[in-house]
């Protein structure tokens, strides 16, 4: 090296040193550091998360995204084994890698703060022109209050891909928002590429991507640019979603005639699933007046109102309160004129971009309501919440600082109490060099592939991965009752053929125990469930399977011994029994003509009341014994029913809920009986107005 050239490295060495002592001290470089820690420390907090969906879907999907899965299994984590699965492959492969579970989820987690991130520029992109340490404390209160959601807190360092979706939701409205400032066709296409990215990996997303469209119609110029914008939107959302879309939809059309299999099932009609509508109730307000007292709702600490969980939340009820005093202070501040031209031009901008964001987000929580309800699937517009309220706080209260931080404080205050006290967490205690989970296997079934048959509506998926290389999976009884019949009936049966004599059942022990180990747990369902297909238990070939790091529910045991308590061990181990299936008798004429029977009194029922029984003609599935009384059965997924039939009674047990009487299967037997049933402000209800 020449001196010249030795002087010019050694010049240039204070410039980068000086250019990164800048980031680093930079308040947005100090802002994301801290968004990212606070996220890995909640997370290490919390413990593990380990939710229904995690073992129901959310592995299976990943493995199956990178293994062809289309061959070998059906619906093996129900109607959710066809979603799109790319984004749960990040989950799939860091739990596969040989991290420790706290390693996965501090992972997670830091990937997840980047929705933080995110909600710190949206609110400086909203915030009113002012000192660079108002703006600052604005953005900072903005992210904080974001941050205190019981929701999105559930699902750091899990392996819900919500947030991750959130992520490139949120992005795609600030593009847009800085269209508005500054139009920019760049910004607006981009924008779009990411909304339909987002409405690829996760269907539920594509609400936002069309609320959205709002922020478009209302970017600064005349009707023309306005409709090239839109244009250049429509055309740029469409192209992301397919680029995502395309792999994953060409393969449902090869194998179900429906590239979005199970749902559109309406359109595409595919044999293999309801051409119904498909919609999920539990959190869609009864009535218009209980969506417009939503927000006021979620406030309580109570469960079913937007989570299965309680989740309190007053960010919606401050968002409002915040609107009308908004609107309040503005008619003032008109009727007074005391805003001076200077001051009001400057304000417009701030004011504009303000007013825009907050009509998209009004009709995205109108589509949100409508549509679901279910604060998981609104994780992004609750970010937006958060700025919205605190930008109009701000806003507000600009002459009155004092006011605004106590009122601020007492916000906080109140969030937080309800975040420690209010709110039900489902997750389990870090096991210190522990995988997520780990499955034991007998070494026999780790080599020997098989057709493994499982029900339940939690399908217990999960353990797929580890079973023998070119093993099978089917679910027979999840939200979807696959029956004999039809086209489901001919795949389960070539599937059948194609694995016998290596047939096995899979049944979740439940009893949690690892000293039950010398006998079975009931089999009636399973057995019940096989039938139909010709095949029965073979109980003389068993084994069992236990997984580490799982949780199972506490429920009583049928082998006449009382449950013992289970130990902090227990409470993290899996137990699971697979037992061989062989060919069965031919089925008893008795349960062909009570099934029948069955059939006609669930049909008239749904027909006599189709607002509570949807989608109509589930496949029909059978529980219980001969010693105990057989039950038969129908679930609606929709509206989380089931319809029972037992002793001659036919019952309907909501979601959570107590069983109702819905009369004698001899008087449905006969005739359809006269019902009152419909959805009140308790739920569904059904009253037989029939003198009989």
């Amino acid at each position: 090296m020449s001196a010249a050239d030795e002087a010019l490295t050694l010049a240039r060495r204070p410039a980068l040193l000086a250019t990164l002592t800048s980031l680093v001290c930079s308040p947005r470089f100090l802002v994301y550091c801290c968004c990212t820690l606070a996220a890995l420390l909640t997370t290490w907090h919390l413990g593990k998360d380990m939710a229904w969906d995690t073992l129901d879907y959310h592995f299976y999907a990943g493995f199956s995204a990178l293994h062809d899965r289309f061959g070998q299994d059906y619906f093996a984590a129900g109607p959710q084994s066809y979603l799109n699965p790319y984004i749960f492959v990040p989950f799939y492969l860091l739990v596969s890698s040989g991290l420790t579970a706290l390693q996965v989820g501090l992972v997670l987690a830091a990937v997840q703060s980047v929705l933080l991130w995110l909600v710190y520029e949206l609110a400086l992109a909203v915030a009113l022109p002012a000192k660079t340490a108002v703006r600052l404390a604005l953005a900072l209160c903005a992210v904080t209050l974001a941050l205190a959601n019981p929701v999105l807190i559930g699902q750091l360092g899990s392996s819900f891909a919500d947030v991750l979706t959130a992520e490139i939701v949120l992005a795609g409205w600030l593009l847009l928002v800085l269209a508005a400032r500054a139009p920019s066709a760049m910004r607006v296409a981009c924008a779009a590429l990411l909304l339909g990215c987002a409405s690829a990996l996760k269907l539920t997303n594509g609400l936002h991507a069309a609320s959205a469209g709002v922020m478009v119609l209302l970017i600064p110029g005349n009707w023309r640019s306005r409709l090239r914008y839109a244009t250049l939107f429509v055309l740029a959302g469409v192209a992301g979603f397919a680029v995502i879309a395309a792999p994953w939809s060409i393969r449902l059309e090869q194998h179900f005639g429906n590239p979005f299999f199970p749902l559109f099932n309406g359109i595409f009609r595919s044999p293999q699933f309801t051409t119904a509508r498909i919609i999920q109730y539990r959190f869609i307000p009864p009535s218009f007046t209980a969506g417009l007292l939503r927000p006021f709702a979620m406030v309580t600490p109570r469960n079913m109102v937007h989570v299965e969980q309680a989740a309190p939340d007053l960010r919606y009820a401050l968002l409002l309160a915040a609107a009308v005093l908004a609107a309040v202070v503005w008619s003032w501040r008109q009727w007074q004129g005391k805003a001076s031209r200077p001051e009001k031009a400057i304000r417009d901008d701030s004011g504009r971009l303000l007013a825009v964001l907050g009509a998209a987000f009004l009709v995205d929580w109108i589509l949100w309501l409508t549509a679901s309800g279910n604060s998981r699937y609104f994780i992004p517009m609750a970010c937006v919440a958060a700025v919205l309220a605190v930008a109009l706080i701000f806003r507000c209260c600009s002459p009155w600082p004092k006011a605004r931080n106590y009122l601020l404080l007492a916000v906080f205050v109140v969030q937080f109490y309800q975040l420690h006290y209010g709110t039900q967490y489902q997750s389990l205690p870090w096991d210190d060099h522990q995988p997520w989970f780990q499955v034991s296997l007998p070494k026999t079934l780790a080599a020997e592939p098989a057709l493994y048959l499982s029900i339940g509506i939690q399908s217990d998926s999960f353990i797929a991965p580890s079973l023998a290389p070119a093993s099978g999976f089917i679910n027979l009884e999840a939200d979807y009752t696959l029956g004999p019949d039809g086209a489901n009936g001919k795949r389960i049966e070539a599937l059948i053929k194609r694995y016998s004599p290596n047939l096995r059942m899979l049944i979740r022990d439940e009893r949690r125990d690892a000293g039950y180990d010398t006998d079975l747990p009931s089999m009636s369902n399973a057995i019940d469930a096989l039938e139909p297909f010709g095949l029965q238990l073979d109980t003389g070939h068993c084994a069992r399977i236990i997984v580490h790091g799982v949780s199972s529910p506490m429920l009583g045991t049928t082998t006449g011994r009382a449950p013992r308590t289970p130990s902090a061990a227990q409470m993290n181990v899996g137990y699971f029994i697979t037992c061989r299936v062989v060919a069965g008798m031919a089925r008893d004429p008795v349960l062909h003509t009570a099934e029948s029977a069955a059939n006609l009194v669930f049909d008239r029922l749904e027909d006599a009341c189709p607002l509570l029984f949807q989608p109509r003609r589930p496949a029909t599935f059978l529980m219980g014994d001969e010693a105990h009384g057989y039950v038969w059965a129908r679930q609606y997924p929709n509206t989380d029913i089931f319809a029972l039939l037992a002793r001659g009674r036919l019952q309907f047990q909501p979601f959570l809920r107590q069983a109702g009487y819905a009369g004698q299967q001899s008087d449905w037997e006969k005739a359809p009986l006269r019902l009152s049933c419909g959805r009140g402000a308790d739920g569904f209800f059904l009253h037989i107005t029939d003198p009989r």
